[in-house]
């Protein structure tokens, strides 16, 4: 429910006559038009009329060292001039590659044998996917093949990565999910936990659900579950206490790899390099994307563990080939901003950065509690929500047709704040590792103002 914007720049009359845009609603857009974003700096961004906007979402959570970081610029023009494009396909390779490589196993938060590079997240995660078939077929196994996933998750927009997601406008007129794809419930106490139950209870009630779901479709013919350790685009979820330990060990118990999508939480989002490493998780497999290069160029990977590196490897020369690959999978140019990337991580210390800022974003949420139309604050490190709520007392949320979170969206926007609005009416933040405990005040200051006015908007029609 956003405020129509009939007069729109050239910029955004030609985006209108040929952008198809994602996750938008197109109707809705053609009336309003587009917000043009044509510079940045720092945790900013300036669209074409020079307003400055704090980016409260990284951009798609991923723009980590902010949007003017002169060193990975200068890393893509040298590589740029020295060697634009090479592949990786029959024994070649782009000299980066090598190095990016080196680097990536060092900063593997579990032991890890090889590393697939891939362009976006969904493609690691299709990728994921796939090598989750090629193994059991290797191993002997054709009925080992289903893959668990949970409701809410988002593992990306491939035809299986979108399956793998727990959303359903992600599936509705695409005729998705595909077959195999098994569900089992969302570790969100605040939304599922039953009315007297604990949170130690909401995890055995979980826990139990895994197993049963096993058993009911056979362990001979489950092959994997897949998990982001806080779950994004599904509403910023943070697992209860223990629940990880106990779906662990119901996968080891069946001999059910373990996916674990980092796409979002990998390199220092959650106050620790990796997810893996807050949740103590053991992947069989690891997908990781977004702040790799802080966004700057588009690149994902896949990590593999030495198991199923061996029995791939095995099939292969059984084969004559491993038939999977990219046109750009490890891209010179994305190679060179990702080690710089890397290289900035540690040179500038942005972890200890993230460690010491990220109080003042989780307090200055959880300080929202108890708001009239706010039922839950959530976050870890420098990821964080907020759930509106018609009655928070009672957890019921607002009609999705009032568009509520689309409004406050708006009124941000109006105040010089980006955010996001997920299902649910749920806000997102998940700002540029580098923002400072000032720019956090002020992205909390605009989220009050922002409150204010969806307050008086929601009380004008309710009475």
């Amino acid at each position: 429910m956003n405020i129509p914007n009939t007069e729109f720049s050239a910029a955004g009359q030609s985006d209108l006559q040929h952008h198809l845009h994602p996750y938008t609603q197109l109707r809705q857009f053609e009336k309003e038009g587009p917000l043009v974003i044509v510079r940045g700096e720092g945790v900013e961004v300036f669209d074409e009329n020079g307003k400055a906007y704090i980016e409260g979402m990284a951009g798609l959570w991923c723009a980590s060292l902010g949007f003017s970081e002169k060193r990975l610029a200068d890393a893509a023009y040298k590589q740029m001039t020295t060697l634009p494009y090479y592949h990786s396909f029959s024994g070649k390779v782009p000299g980066p590659v090598t190095e990016l490589v080196a680097a990536m196993i060092k900063w593997a938060p579990v032991p890890m044998a090889r590393v697939l590079f891939a362009n976006s997240g969904s493609e690691s995660n299709d990728t994921a996917f796939k090598l989750v078939r090629y193994y059991n077929n290797a191993k002997g196994r054709p009925l080992k093949k289903k893959i668990i996933a949970r409701n809410k998750a988002y593992h990306g927009v491939t035809a299986a990565a979108a399956s793998m997601s727990g959303l359903a406008t992600m599936h509705q007129n695409f005729d998705l999910p595909l077959p195999g794809i098994v569900r089992v419930g969302c570790p969100h106490f605040y939304q599922f936990g039953r009315p007297g139950e604990t949170e130690a209870e909401f995890v055995d009630r979980l826990a139990q659900e895994l197993e049963d779901t096993i058993l009911h479709e056979g362990p001979e013919t489950v092959a994997a579950f897949i998990a982001e350790p806080v779950q994004g685009a599904g509403g910023v979820l943070v697992p209860p206490a223990g629940y990880f330990a106990r779906v662990q060990a119901i996968l080891k118990k069946y001999d059910i790899l373990f996916l674990v999508d980092e796409v979002i939480t990998g390199f220092g989002r959650l106050g620790q390099n990796f997810g893996t490493q807050v949740f103590d998780l053991k992947p069989d497999m690891l997908t990781v994307a977004k702040m790799l290069t802080s966004a700057y160029v588009p690149m994902s990977a896949l990590y593999v563990s030495d198991e199923i590196y061996q029995t791939i490897a095995d099939a292969s020369a059984a084969i004559g080939v491993f038939g999977h690959g990219y046109t750009y999978s490890g891209h010179p140019l994305a190679c060179a901003v990702a080690l710089e990337t890397l290289r900035i991580y540690e040179s500038d210390k942005v972890l200890d950065h993230v460690k010491k800022v990220s109080p003042r974003l989780q307090q200055g949420l959880q300080a929202l509690k108890g708001h009239p139309i706010i039922g839950d604050t959530r976050g870890l490190g420098l990821i964080g929500a907020i759930e509106f709520a018609a009655d928070p007392a009672k957890r019921e949320p607002f009609d999705p047709k009032r568009g509520v979170g689309a409004y406050f969206v708006n009124r941000a926007q109006h105040h010089g704040l980006i955010v996001r609005v997920l299902i649910g009416d749920v806000i997102a933040y998940s700002p540029p590792l580098i923002i400072t405990e000032a720019e956090i005040d002020t992205m909390l200051e605009r989220t009050q103002l922002a409150l204010a006015d969806t307050l008086a908007w929601v009380n004008s029609w309710r009475t």
